[in-house]
């Protein structure tokens, strides 16, 4: 299995390449950051709810969306569908709703102990993951609660989750050795992917922030390593992208693939607190 990790990696058709640096202005580190249509949104430690939103094209930033009463947020994501953008706050053990196409009104609502990674899952409901809790919660738009899920034996610390074309979810934990786990709705783990024993990738530490393609291939943020990991689900290869970055990257936490575009975003908690953007990513 060893040797077929080898050759798939051989025969991708292209290598992701780093277009764009958002810097940090003298801010803090990154904590989350998702993507919708031609923005990007960014949100860092003490921004005092504030969501710093860019371009797409010129990666300027254009104004800040004020969230009242979210300065500690660790999980963010955007909903097309909605047009709204939703963000975690980990004190105050909420989910805010913020609507993205006029006023910017926010709608909040109460979620189980310390959530922290956000998504949209295939009925566009918002997944919250709440880590003391161990468990995902799923709720409509408008703040209903539609089910919670359980993790049980083999899941801890989870960090953030997204749900596969199967109905199942990944789950990132944020454990040394970090796990990245396959688990049903009853919150059974299917599959799990640790220390690679098809690579020599070597164990993750702290895998953080997840995106799935199409596919429902998988890409982790293994924060300690800093690096950005790659699993396939048909044939469980562990994969690290070959992502070229001056000096390399510190702690990767948040990430968002816009499969559309072929880019990857990365956000750097660590080091000079950048976004990374690399395009020509494809998986």
């Amino acid at each position: 299995m060893h040797v077929m990790c080898t050759i798939l990696a051989a025969v991708k058709s292209s290598v992701p390449m780093l277009t764009h640096v958002i810097p940090s202005q003298g801010r803090n580190m990154v904590q989350a950051l998702t993507s919708l249509g031609d923005e990007v949104f960014v949100v860092r430690s003490g921004s005092g709810g504030q969501v710093e939103v860019y371009d797409t094209v010129t990666f300027t930033l254009q104004r800040n969306v004020t969230v009242p009463e979210c300065a500690h947020s660790w999980g963010m994501t955007a909903c097309a569908r909605n047009k709204c953008l939703y963000l975690s706050n980990y004190n105050n053990i909420t989910v805010h709703r913020v609507e993205l196409l006029d006023s910017n009104a926010v709608k909040k609502w109460s979620v189980a102990s310390k959530p922290r990674g956000l998504s949209v899952n295939i009925a566009h409901n918002v997944v919250v993951v709440c880590l003391e809790a161990n468990k995902l919660q799923e709720y409509t738009t408008h703040g209903s609660l539609v089910r919670e899920i359980c993790l049980q034996a083999g899941v801890t610390s989870p960090w953030h989750a997204i749900q596969l074309s199967t109905g199942d979810y990944v789950v990132s934990q944020y454990t040394p050795p970090g796990v990245v786990s396959v688990v049903g709705v009853d919150g059974q783990v299917v599959q799990s992917y640790g220390q690679s024993q098809t690579s020599d990738v070597g164990p993750m530490k702290y895998s953080a922030g997840l995106a799935v393609t199409k596919n429902d291939n998988i890409i982790v943020a293994d924060r300690n390593n800093n690096r950005i990991l790659s699993i396939s689900r048909s044939t469980g290869c562990v994969q690290e992208l070959a992502l070229s970055v001056d000096g390399g990257m510190q702690w990767p936490m948040g990430l968002c693939l816009d499969e559309s575009r072929g880019r990857l975003y990365v956000g750097e908690y660590g080091g000079h607190h950048r976004v990374f953007v690399f395009d020509g990513v494809r998986l």
